[in-house]
């Protein structure tokens, strides 16, 4: 038979192993990681469901320890349900605690390809983030001249100002308490210049165009195309177009400077005195129509070469090539209502 001594022993070892066991399970996944996802908790999930979603999208490093905290906290049963951004940075009583206010630490922020600064500004009034005019003000009164790769702000403050197109399209994760519209803006501007200048621009070679040519061509194509497979070809149109001295002839330049998103172009709009106007003058617009995803700004620097020097899309959103002006026409009789 083992000794009193003995026996008290292991029962403290076990139980001191059981306390790190339990310290173990309530930390972090990764105390420093960057990683942070979605959580969407059903509407009469049950604690045990949500500790295995939990678990399964490795936010977790414990079912049981969940379970055990969460039941000598008081706080079963009392989880709500909703869409949660939790970070594997957080420890199980962070994770706990949100779920129980039902207040998430942090709002998503999707901001999708062909979106303009005023879209943008849009979307963050939606959430109580911004006033209306607060984000277009902020982009025309604050500094943000640790961006040197921004362009020079004469001629383009007939819409979004010089950050128009420089925006980068991604979904960014922003605290409602800590959110100001220049941090926003400047940390949009940030994942352009990682993502583009960093990334893609280092990458190709781009045939010399500017930073700024390749990013006002890119908005052109993102608003253009409709296919990822289309980009490079409208890209070489649009390019050749240019170098040859013709008119682009891009109606969305038409509908971004008379705000005109989606209904018919008139006769009126393409008699728009504007440099925005390309069916009415020739070269580039002064700047980006739109903030380009990376397909677009790909498209800008790496083109296709073809026989093609115009294009259109029928109802259906299918699009047509054609080599003369004459066959350019055949097409809009027959693909255009």
């Amino acid at each position: 038979m083992p000794s009193m001594k003995k026996v008290l022993l292991l029962v403290a070892a076990a139980v001191l192993a059981c306390v790190l066991w339990y310290r173990y399970a309530l930390a972090p996944v990764n105390a420093r990681g960057p990683y942070r996802q979605t959580v969407t908790i059903a509407g009469g999930s049950t604690t045990k469901g949500i500790a295995a979603l939990l678990r399964d999208k490795r936010l977790i490093r414990s079912e049981f320890g969940f379970l055990l905290y969460v039941k000598r906290s008081g706080t079963d049963g009392v989880l709500q349900a909703g869409k949660f951004v939790l970070r594997e940075a957080m420890s199980v009583p962070e994770i706990v605690s949100v779920l129980r206010t039902g207040k998430a630490e942090e709002m998503i922020v999707v901001v999708p390809e062909g979106y303009t600064l005023k879209d943008i500004e849009a979307v963050l009034m939606e959430k109580g983030l911004v006033g209306e005019g607060d984000l277009a003000d902020c982009a025309n009164r604050c500094d943000f001249g640790s961006f040197v790769f921004l362009p020079d702000p004469a001629g383009l403050a007939q819409r979004g100002g010089r950050l128009e197109g420089y925006l980068f399209p991604d979904t960014y994760f922003v605290s409602a308490e800590e959110f100001h519209p220049k941090f926003f803006l400047e940390r949009m501007l940030g994942t352009f210049r990682r993502k583009v200048i960093e990334g893609e621009m280092a990458a190709r070679a781009g045939g010399g165009r500017s930073l700024h040519e390749i990013v006002t061509m890119a908005s052109l194509i993102e608003e253009e195309a409709v296919t990822d497979a289309e980009r490079p070809v409208i890209a070489g149109i649009l390019w050749k177009r240019l170098d040859d001295g013709r008119g682009l002839g891009v109606d969305a330049t038409v509908r971004y400077i008379t705000r005109n998103a989606s209904g018919a172009i008139t006769a009126a709009d393409l008699n728009v005195n504007s440099p925005y106007n390309t069916r009415k003058f020739r070269g580039l617009p002064p700047g980006p129509i739109a903030s380009p995803g990376l397909p677009s700004i790909r498209a800008a620097l790496e083109p296709q070469e073809s026989e093609y020097w115009y294009y259109l899309h029928d109802a259906a959103g299918v699009i047509h090539y054609a080599v003369t002006n004459e066959e350019h026409n055949l097409n809009r009789m027959r693909y255009l209502p």
